[in-house]
C-alpha cells in the first residue's frame, strides 16, 4: 500500500485556506492509496476550543469523502471539533466508498491544558482498510506504550501530529520505538511553521517494524513523502520472529 505523508504548514484558525493548502498537495502527489494529514489540519492546535474548532466539520468529511472517492483512496487526519456542548480532538478515518471511522484523542496534553477545555475519548480504534489494519491515534497518545500496544490486532500504526521544536528529539524517538515494539508500521505526520504558542520542524515519517525509517519528510518544509506499507514483510516478521507471543497481559481500563 502507498501511503502519502502529508506535512502540513496550518494557517492559525483559517479552515478555508488550510483546505485549499491541501487541496494543492493532494495534487502534488497522485496514485497512493493512503494521505495522513496532522493533528487539527483545519485550524492549528490551541487547548482553547474558542481559537481551534472547526467552524464546518461536517464540510471537512465531505470534503475528505470528496478527495477519497475522487482519488480512490482514503484520508485520515483530525480536527477539533465540538459536539453536543463537549468538544473533541477527533480523527476521522475516511475510505473511498464514503466510511467515515472515527476516534476520540484519549491522552489530552495537560501540559498545555488541553485537557480543560476538550473531552478525552473512551475507546480504541482500529480500521481495516486495503488489507491492512490501522489503530489511530493522535499527538500525545504515542507517549503511552499500553494504549498503544498491538493486541494482535493491528498492522499500523497512524499518529496525527502538532509536535513542538522543544521536544523535536523526543518525536524523532517516539515513532521508531512503537514500531519495534509492537512489530508494525508507524504513520507519523508532524505540522512544520509556527502557531501563537510553538514553532514546529516536521519530521514526519514512516518507520517499519524493524524500526528503519522508510520514508521521511524534511524537516522545516511544507512538503510529501510516500513510501510503502508491505503485509508480506510484516506478516513473514511477526510468524519468523513473534516476539508479541511473549507480552505481558493487562487489561486496558477507561
Amino acid at each position: 500500500m502507498k501511503v502519502a505523508l502529508v506535512q502540513q504548514d496550518i494557517v492559525w484558525g483559517d479552515r478555508t485556506a488550510n483546505l485549499k493548502r491541501l487541496d494543492l498537495a493532494l495534487d502534488r502527489t497522485p496514485g497512493a492509496e493512503l494521505y495522513v494529514f496532522p493533528e487539527m489540519f483545519t485550524t492549528g492546535f490551541a487547548s482553547s476550543p474558542d481559537s481551534s474548532i472547526d467552524t464546518d466539520p461536517q464540510g471537512t468529511v465531505e470534503w475528505m469523502k470528496s478527495h477519497a472517492k475522487a482519488g480512490c483512496c482514503a484520508l485520515a487526519g483530525s480536527i477539533a471539533m465540538e459536539e453536543n456542548g463537549k468538544c473533541f480532538n477527533r480523527m476521522y478515518f475516511v475510505k473511498p466508498d464514503g466510511e467515515t471511522i472515527f476516534y476520540d484523542k484519549r491522552h489530552l496534553f495537560s501540559f498545555g491544558g488541553e485537557h480543560l477545555r476538550f473531552t478525552p475519548g473512551n475507546r480504541r480504534v482500529v480500521v481495516e482498510y486495503g488489507g491492512v489494519r490501522f489503530l489511530l491515534t493522535v499527538c500525545y497518545d504515542i507517549r503511552y506504550p499500553v494504549w498503544d500496544r498491538n493486541l494482535g490486532d493491528y498492522d499500523a500504526m497512524i499518529v496525527s501530529a502538532n509536535w513542538p521544536v522543544a521536544r523535536h528529539l523526543v518525536w524523532q524517538t517516539l515513532p521508531v520505538a512503537r514500531a519495534i515494539e509492537n512489530q508494525s508500521y508507524v504513520i507519523a505526520v508532524n505540522r512544520v511553521g509556527r502557531d501563537p504558542m510553538c514553532d514546529y520542524m516536521g519530521g514526519s515519517v514512516l518507520v517499519n517494524p524493524f524500526g528503519i525509517v522508510t520514508a521521511r519528510c524534511a524537516d522545516d518544509a511544507e512538503c510529501e513523502a510516500v513510501g510503502d506499507i508491505n503485509m508480506q514483510f510484516v506478516n513473514e516478521y511477526n510468524s519468523s520472529f513473534p516476539v508479541l507471543d511473549g507480552a505481558d497481559k493487562f487489561e486496558i481500563k477507561i
